[in-house]
């Protein structure tokens, strides 16, 4: 299936580092965020784990949880989860799924449906598992990014994205280009000017149908 923007993820049960989860359960009332990866002991993929375990206050500052997607068992996911605590210096305690059986790669449009994981694979079997699901506390797919294997996210972006559509959410708001915390965000059309002033306050008007106002906060 296709996971489209707004629709609702995709619920599955599974196990993981931190015992079996139910993913609607997990997630609970907060913002979640699901990381794929084609498999354990990779290069890339540690330095991104890493950098998941280092920025942990900064997902639990925005009410976030994180989940590790990997297509080996729990018992490798532990022993990796060892590599990536050495290399960033912070404990990983994130959850990292066991998607061994393809389920949730395939259940999340990561794979084609007639992938299959030969004896002996390589990352190449799976390379197309490299996604960020980012879901809100109504279990809606609020923005996917997807990269090829040898490019590493970007967790700036990934929490700019993040900041982005926590502080949009529910309100006629919108970010504009290469928007950061702290900056100007733009209001939406369903507002005409007056009303548009009462909400958010003074506004900034470029074009009529361009106005920033200060950024709520959060």
């Amino acid at each position: 299936m296709t996971i489209r923007l707004n629709d609702i993820a995709p619920d599955f049960t599974v196990d993981s580092t931190a015992g079996k989860l139910n993913l609607h359960d997990w997630i609970g009332d907060s913002y979640a965020i699901l990381f794929s990866h084609p498999k354990d002991f990779t290069p890339v993929c540690t330095t991104e784990f890493g950098a998941v375990a280092q920025l942990a206050p900064e997902f639990s500052k925005r009410n976030t949880k994180v989940m590790g997607v990997s297509v080996d068992s729990v018992e490798e996911h532990i022993k990796w989860k060892r590599d990536i605590s050495a290399f960033a210096g912070a404990p990983a305690d994130f959850p990292i799924i066991d998607d061994t059986s393809l389920h949730v790669s395939k259940l999340y449009d990561m794979l084609p449906a007639d992938a299959y994981l030969p004896d002996g694979r390589t990352p190449a079997n799976s390379a197309t598992v490299r996604t960020v699901f980012i879901i809100g506390p109504d279990k809606k797919v609020r923005l996917t990014m997807s990269y090829p294997m040898s490019v590493g996210r970007n967790f700036a972006e990934i929490l700019r994205a993040l900041d982005a559509i926590q502080i949009t959410d529910g309100v006629p708001l919108a970010t504009p280009a290469n928007w950061v915390p702290g900056q100007d965000v733009i209001v939406g059309m369903s507002l005409n000017d007056e009303q548009a002033k009462e909400k958010f306050g003074t506004l900034k008007i470029e074009l009529p149908y361009l106005r920033f106002a200060k950024a709520p906060a959060k």
